[in-house]
């Protein structure tokens, strides 16, 4: 599920792009060609921030020039394995770990439920573990039922592999971007710097999150990457599940013809 921003925060973002939408649909008109598909998709998009207004930080004329996105966090993702009920394969931890010892070794489980029947079953933590070898503060967590342990070995997918189930992040989270920082002082245009911070790794497409955090659609977020006016640390068709910066480009390079024309003159 995914948060779009409110409109005084799009419109901050949208001011960034707006001004290569324009220059791709009057280039491609003056030179008689229909502009990019992406071009036209976006302008439109973008036709009703024109008309909204939005004071200067500090009573100035420049805008900031960094945004913030992050994925919030709304529940734990689903462990999904198969329960002997056979109606329901999606299993949630009950926030409690089972601690045996035999001897000097021990074993660790943390406890699920299937969503359907209500089973409970275990997942290994540890197996076979001797006592020493586990340190005596995550030996009292799992004791103590710590949720901060359910939760960091909920979300594990070390353990998810190891074990033989899978996670599934579905309504695990959700994408906020009404929060910026300004850079005060900026009077030449400058890139739009945008940091996306994860509160939990769900694996999330690039394309995903542009496409949420910008408001506009696939075809137009692609044009964007495809002619450089957004770059990227990684494709676009990855997962991210990490904290990473992206960087809108305000100033478009010269076109061709304009650069042709600059190597033309004396």
């Amino acid at each position: 599920m995914c948060d779009v921003a409110p409109a005084s925060a799009v419109h901050f973002q949208a001011l960034a792009v707006c001004h290569w939408i324009q220059e791709a649909v009057h280039g491609a008109a003056e030179r008689g060609l229909a502009p990019p598909p992406y071009a036209l998709e976006s302008a439109e998009a973008m036709n009703d921030f024109r008309s909204i207004g939005m004071p200067a930080e500090g009573g100035g004329s420049d805008i900031g020039r960094k945004a913030l996105w992050v994925v919030r966090e709304l529940g734990l993702p689903a462990i999904v394995k198969a329960c002997v009920c056979g109606r329901s394969a999606r299993h949630h931890p009950t926030g409690k770990f089972r601690v045996n010892a035999n001897g000097k070794l021990l074993d660790v489980w943390m406890l699920i439920c299937c969503e359907m029947c209500g089973r409970t079953s275990k997942i290994p933590i540890h197996e076979r573990i001797y006592v020493q070898a586990l340190q005596s503060e995550r030996l009292l967590m799992f004791e103590n039922n710590d949720p901060a342990m359910v939760r960091d070995l909920a979300m594990d997918g070390a353990l998810a592999g190891k074990a033989g189930y899978q996670l599934d992040w579905s309504g695990t989270w959700e994408l906020e971007t009404g929060m910026r920082s300004c850079e005060p002082g900026r009077e030449d245009p400058a890139p739009l710097e945008v940091i996306i911070r994860f509160e939990l790794p769900a694996p999330i497409r690039v394309e995903k999150l542009l496409t949420a955090g910008f408001g506009l659609s696939r075809s137009a977020v692609r044009g964007m990457v495809d002619s450089g006016r957004i770059r990227l640390p990684m494709a676009i068709d990855a997962k991210a599940r990490e904290d990473f910066t992206l960087f809108v480009i305000t100033t478009p390079p010269p076109s061709r013809d304009a650069a042709a024309d600059q190597e033309a003159c004396p």
